[in-house]
C-alpha cells in the first residue's frame, strides 16, 4: 500500500510540474526596429526566431526623408533594439521618433542603440561642411550598404550587440553570425569574380549614393545627374553633362530604385547609354528579397548594361 501511495503522489507531482512548465510562456523575441531594410534583413539573418524585426523605411523610400507617423512612433516606443546607419542619414526624422517615443532603452549611447556606420571605413568625409555644397554629411557618405564588405563588418558587431541586449541567447547569435559570415564570404568571392570586367567602367550616377559600390567594383564615376547632392537635375545641368559625355563617354547611368527615373532616362536617350535602376536595398523588387539576392541582382544588372 505504501509503495502504491507513494507512486501515486510522485505521478501527480510530475504531472503538476509538467503542466506548470507548459503554462510558462516561451521567452519572447526581442523587438528590433531597423531604420533601413538592409539592417532589418541582416538582423533576421543573425537573430532568427529570437528577434521580431520591422523596418522604419522601405526600399522605395528616400531614407533621408521619412515622416514620423504615430504608428512608427509606437514601434519605436516598443523597441528593445534600434539598428540604424547613423552618419546623419536619419538626422531629419530619427530624433523626432526618439523624442516622441520616450524609450530610454534605445537612446543614443545605450546598448539598445546600434549605428552600423560606426564599424566601417567612411568615404567622402568633408574637410568642412558648407550647406551651399548641397546635402553633404559631415560624418561621411552614409550609404555604406552598397559594399558587401561593410555588411560583413556590421554583422560581427551587430551579433555582439544582440548578445548584449539578449544575453540568454548569446550563443545562438554567435553561431548564426559564424554561419552567415561563411556564406557571405563565399558569395562575395563569387560576385567579385563575376564583376571583374566592370573594373574602370565609366558611369554616371544620379546622386552620390553609389560611392561604396563604385569603390568595391572599381567603377569610374565621370558625372552626376544632380548638380549638387540633393539638388534635382536641371535642364541646363543635364545639357552640360551631355556635352561632357561626348568628350568623356560613359557606359551607363545609374540610379537607386527609389529615385525618379526621368533624368536618367533623358540622358540614356540622348547619350545612347543604358539607364540602370539598381535595387539599392532589400525589397526594391521581386528579385531582391534578401541581402544575397540584393547583390545578385545588382551585379547582374551592371553586367547586363556593360555588355
Amino acid at each position: 500500500m505504501t509503495f502504491t501511495f507513494n507512486r501515486k503522489i510522485w505521478t501527480a507531482a510530475a504531472l503538476v510540474c509538467a503542466a506548470a512548465s507548459l503554462a510558462q510562456p516561451a521567452q519572447a523575441a526581442i523587438n528590433v526596429l531597423a531604420c533601413e531594410p538592409e539592417w532589418a534583413a541582416l538582423t533576421k539573418e543573425l537573430g532568427g526566431d529570437k528577434v521580431k524585426v520591422s523596418s522604419a523605411t522601405n526600399a522605395l523610400q528616400d531614407p533621408h526623408r521619412i515622416e514620423a507617423r504615430p504608428s512608427l512612433i509606437a514601434r519605436t516606443r516598443n523597441a528593445d533594439l534600434l539598428v540604424c546607419t547613423g552618419l546623419e542619414l536619419e538626422v531629419g526624422w530619427l530624433p523626432v521618433l526618439l523624442q516622441q517615443s520616450s524609450n530610454a532603452k534605445i537612446a543614443p549611447g545605450q546598448p539598445g542603440n546600434f549605428e552600423a556606420g560606426a564599424y566601417v571605413a567612411k568615404l567622402d568625409v568633408p574637410g568642412k561642411v558648407d550647406r551651399g555644397d548641397g546635402d553633404v554629411h559631415a560624418a561621411g557618405n552614409p550609404h555604406i550598404q552598397q559594399n558587401p564588405h561593410n555588411i560583413g563588418l556590421v554583422a560581427v558587431a551587430l551579433a555582439k550587440r544582440l548578445a548584449e541586449v539578449d544575453p540568454g541567447n548569446a550563443a545562438l547569435y554567435q553561431a548564426r553570425e559564424k554561419d552567415f559570415t561563411a556564406r557571405w564570404n563565399a558569395a562575395m568571392l563569387r560576385w567579385e569574380k563575376q564583376a571583374a570586367p566592370l573594373k574602370s567602367v565609366a558611369i554616371v550616377e544620379h546622386h552620390k549614393n553609389m560611392e561604396y559600390l563604385i569603390g568595391w567594383l572599381g567603377l569610374r564615376q565621370v558625372g552626376t545627374l544632380e548638380p549638387k547632392p540633393g539638388v534635382e537635375p536641371s535642364a541646363a545641368h543635364l545639357s552640360e553633362l551631355l556635352s561632357q559625355l561626348q568628350r568623356q563617354p560613359a557606359k551607363m547611368v545609374l540610379r537607386a530604385a527609389y529615385q525618379d527615373g526621368r533624368a536618367s532616362q533623358w540622358l540614356s536617350e540622348h547619350a545612347h547609354i543604358p539607364a540602370v535602376a539598381l535595387p539599392f536595398t532589400v525589397g526594391a523588387d521581386d528579385k531582391s528579397k534578401d541581402l544575397f539576392a540584393l547583390f545578385d541582382t545588382t551585379v547582374q544588372r551592371l553586367m547586363d548594361a556593360a555588355k
